[in-house]
């Protein structure tokens, strides 16, 4: 009976609910989204731009198939850098809900969907190009030069599905940019260069699809604010975290 009583007395026993600081989320967030511009940029900017010869498929399968374990390691940086944008996605919107949960749940869907989802399975164009280059199955069944025109392709497409994504990142730095501006934590120049970056990546894509003859242009434009824009934020979320700390409540962070 004596333990019984005791045992209800722990169930109705307040548990203590620990917390995590605003500062500490805030910087951890932005460690991630420097893990994100590094592996990001790796696969992007390295790899892919070293090894694929835009318009000749023969070249460009002669260069993954002379470092397949670079475009390999490509495959799973990008991979890296996806996971870690999930995880973003949720901590941005843990930090921004105080301004309007609604909109943090529509910034934190369109990333979601942006990246995780959407260039996640675009990493299977890469990853297929791949296997039409040194799996024997194909090998017995396509000439070379058809099997280089397939890979490449396949290439091509992934490159496209980039721009999709864009669309979706576009919009979700639209509403990350307006929450940050309207945020107490931050200050609103990271919510002003949120935004720019936001219609860079809008410009990118919207341009490829419609005027493809001016897609230079909009590749420098994206390029020049999203580095901006999205390495000033996370460079202050690393060093400063928050401009000021909230104090600390029940919710379990």
């Amino acid at each position: 009976m004596a333990t019984t009583t005791a045992e209800s007395v722990e169930s109705h026993r307040p548990r203590r609910v620990r917390t995590v600081s605003t500062r500490t989320i805030a910087r951890v967030t932005g460690l991630l989204y420097v893990l994100i511009f590094v592996t990001a940029g790796f696969s992007e900017g390295f790899v892919r731009a070293t090894l694929i010869v835009p318009g000749d498929a023969t070249a460009t399968a002669a260069n993954i198939l002379a470092s397949e374990g670079l475009f390999r390691l490509g495959v799973v940086s990008d991979l890296i850098a996806f996971s870690a944008d999930a995880v973003v996605a949720v901590l941005l919107y843990v930090l921004l809900r105080p301004v309007s949960r609604t909109l943090a749940l529509v910034a934190a869907a369109l990333r979601l969907v942006a990246h995780p989802a959407i260039a996640s399975i675009n990493t299977l164009n890469q990853f297929m190009a791949l296997q039409l280059l040194t799996a024997p199955e194909y090998q017995s069944v396509f000439s070379p030069e058809q099997l280089h025109a397939l890979a490449l392709l396949l290439l091509t497409a992934h490159g496209y599905g980039y721009l999709i994504g864009g669309i979706f990142f576009g919009l979700h730095l639209f509403v990350l940019g307006y929450l940050l501006y309207r945020s107490e934590l931050f200050p609103a120049i990271l919510g002003v260069l949120v935004v720019l970056a936001g219609v860079g990546y809008l410009t990118e894509s919207s341009v490829f699809f419609l005027v493809p003859t001016y897609e230079p242009i909009a590749s420098t434009i994206v390029l020049v604010t999203a580095v901006v824009g999205e390495m000033v934020l996370a460079l202050y979320l690393v060093v400063r975290g928050v401009r000021t700390q909230p104090p600390a409540t029940s919710e379990v962070a």
